[in-house]
């Protein structure tokens, strides 16, 4: 137990760390999410290159961004919810109308990852950096938190494992490399400049589930 709390607290700066050295191949990630999920090929690389593309773009774990993708969707894009969540990370346009004036499809994979990553990003900005609490933001609970934790990791392994050219490893490799790291530095505050639209984001949370 002392070991996984060790990971979930060095998770995010581990995943940052090792997606910046080398991203895993977009084809491993599209085919787990096609093996693992039911997502039809074609949407899978769509997908995959879309969480690759927003990571880098607001500096988040794409780990937690596919964590929060399946957990919110399962990776449905027309996945729908309460008070009008759409899309894969369950976007509730009332509730951010201010990232959405342009915004003719919220089921657009491309669309909905990048406008979902804006608002976590913009809570992780208004939490000082800490991604725990911009998580509970979106998902409304530490419970909520838990579970991305607890995903993240699988998909941890998945990036480890395309790195290497292994299979699919399970979360103890993660947890051994958590173990072997345990100086690394837990996520900092982003250096992507502030925008109008991320900024103006509200705290009402996405409206999911």
């Amino acid at each position: 137990m002392r070991r996984l709390i060790c990971l979930f607290v060095l998770l995010p700066g581990l995943l940052q760390q090792t997606w910046a050295q080398q991203p895993p191949a977009a084809d491993t990630i599209s085919t787990y999410l096609t093996q693992r999920f039911g997502v039809a090929k074609a949407k899978a690389v769509q997908i995959s290159a879309a969480v690759t593309s927003a990571a880098e773009k607001y500096s988040l774990p794409p780990a937690v961004l596919l964590a929060i993708i399946s957990i919110e969707s399962r990776f449905r894009e027309r996945a729908r919810g309460a008070n009008g969540a759409t899309g894969l990370m369950q976007i509730v346009p009332s509730a951010h109308r201010n990232l959405l004036h342009n915004v003719k499809n919220l089921t657009s994979p491309d669309v909905n990852i990048d406008v979902g990553s804006s608002i976590l990003y913009g809570y992780r900005r208004a939490a000082g950096g800490d991604l725990s609490a911009a998580m509970k933001n979106y998902g409304g609970s530490s419970t909520y938190v838990e579970k991305i934790e607890s995903r993240a990791a699988e998909f941890a392994s998945l990036f480890k494992s395309a790195q290497t050219g292994q299979n699919v490893a399970s979360a103890s490799t993660v947890v051994a490399a958590a173990d072997a790291n345990a100086d690394a530095s837990t996520i900092t505050a982003s250096a992507v400049p502030a925008t109008p639209e991320v900024t103006a984001i509200s705290t009402a949370g996405h409206g999911a589930n």
